[in-house]
């Protein structure tokens, strides 16, 4: 190849680039950081132990956030050990708070959803629990067959709305939503993680809450505690935001 022919071949695919990074922009399929802002006002943390002692008096206006969700369970047995904690000390921050559970795919759902509802007591201005379902450890490629994980988390789930009277969210991965709950959790609102664009969803399926970031500085780190925070948006602008859930100021 002479260099005529590399540079011309080389514009090209400069071109193309920026074409195809156009169209994905004008989609909103790629957002960048002040389009995120512009159209995702209403922002959130999820939080654990990971994150140390928080001080949930200065979250709100430190962060510019309006919602949080706070780690509580994991399986049949496992209660984060800061949720008591983070529980009782953010009914005073100012923010809507929810819980989440790390669903485990080796024990049964309705233990599982036992040990949240035993963990977790309902409150004023509560945010629907959260069921967080996504691979790890091994599970990538020792995953479950998809009928199993589905009756598990449908009875996870069948006890959870029977408990808090309303539907859960259903937090997951591109390739989890993809395999196990596309087409069929379809009832429930979705909380989706990708940190690279905006969710792209089968069947035009809407996401609720979108989890954009995993490296947002954490203004609370001390030695021993992560340096980040998870950071997540809401479909949507304040208004509609508090009618979804039913929540009044």
């Amino acid at each position: 190849m002479n260099a005529k022919v590399f540079l011309k071949c080389f514009i090209v695919g400069i071109v193309l680039c920026m074409c195809t990074f156009g169209f994905l922009y004008w989609e909103g399929i790629i957002v960048v950081k002040n389009s995120l802002d512009k159209n995702y006002s209403v922002k959130g943390i999820d939080v654990s132990h990971y994150q140390g002692e928080i001080p949930w008096e200065k979250v709100k206006d430190d962060m510019n956030i309006k919602f949080a969700f706070i780690k509580a369970t994991e399986g049949s047995n496992y209660v984060d050990e800061n949720f008591a904690e983070n529980w009782e000390n953010s009914k005073k921050s100012g923010l809507y708070v929810g819980a989440y559970h790390f669903f485990s795919f080796d024990s049964p759902g309705k233990k599982q959803a036992k040990n949240y509802i035993e963990i977790v007591k309902k409150r004023e201005k509560m945010l629907p629990p959260v069921v967080d379902v996504e691979y790890y450890a091994d599970k990538f490629s020792n995953s479950p067959k998809v009928s199993e994980l589905r009756t598990e988390l449908d009875d996870f789930l069948y006890e959870i709305e029977e408990a808090y009277g309303c539907k859960p969210i259903i937090y997951t991965t591109a390739s989890v939503y993809a395999k196990y709950i596309n087409e069929y959790f379809n009832g429930y609102p979705l909380w989706i993680r990708n940190v690279y664009y905006r969710p792209l969803m089968l069947k035009n399926r809407q996401w609720t809450f979108w989890q954009y970031s995993e490296s947002e500085p954490w203004p609370y780190k001390k030695k021993g505690t992560e340096i980040c925070v998870d950071m997540n948006v809401f479909a949507g602008n304040y208004k509609s935001f508090l009618r979804y859930f039913n929540l009044e100021e």
